[in-house]
C-alpha cells in the first residue's frame, strides 16, 4: 500500500503562483508514475498533469500547458505541481495519484492510489 499526502494549497490572487507537493509513504520501493487531477465546484474531476516514474516523460492538459509544471524528486518520494499565472478557473481541489506499470497517465480510472486533496482557490 502507498499513502499520498498533498500540501501547498491555499488562496491566491489571479496571476499568482502556488506549488503543490505530494509525498508518498508506505511501499515506495516501486516505480510509480504520478499524476495530478482536480475537481472544480460542480464539475467532474479532470486530468491536470502526469509524470513517468523516472521523470523522463511529462504530460499536461491543454488548459494548463505553459502555466503548470510537474516534477518529482524520487529521493524524497515527492511529486510537485508548480502553478503559475493562476486564473479563477483553476479553483479546485487538487489530487495526486499514483500507479506502477504501463497505463494511460491521463485516465483517472487507471490510477491505484489517491491523496485526500488540497484546496486551491484563485480570486479575481
Amino acid at each position: 500500500q502507498v499513502q499520498l499526502v498533498e500540501s501547498g494549497g491555499g488562496l491566491v490572487q489571479a496571476g499568482g503562483s502556488l506549488r503543490l507537493s505530494c509525498v508518498a509513504s508506505g511501499r515506495t520501493n516501486v516505480a510509480y508514475a504520478m499524476g495530478w487531477f482536480r475537481r472544480a465546484p460542480g464539475k467532474e474531476r479532470e486530468f491536470v498533469a502526469a509524470i513517468s516514474w523516472n521523470g523522463g516523460n511529462t504530460f499536461s492538459a491543454g488548459s494548463v500547458k505553459g502555466r503548470f509544471t510537474i516534477s518529482r524528486d524520487n529521493a524524497k518520494n515527492a511529486v510537485y505541481l508548480q502553478m503559475n499565472t493562476l486564473i479563477p478557473e483553476d479553483t479546485a481541489v487538487y489530487y495526486c495519484a499514483g500507479r506502477s506499470g504501463s497505463f494511460d497517465y491521463t485516465n483517472q480510472f487507471e490510477y491505484e492510489y489517491w491523496g485526500q486533496g488540497t484546496q486551491v482557490t484563485v480570486s479575481s
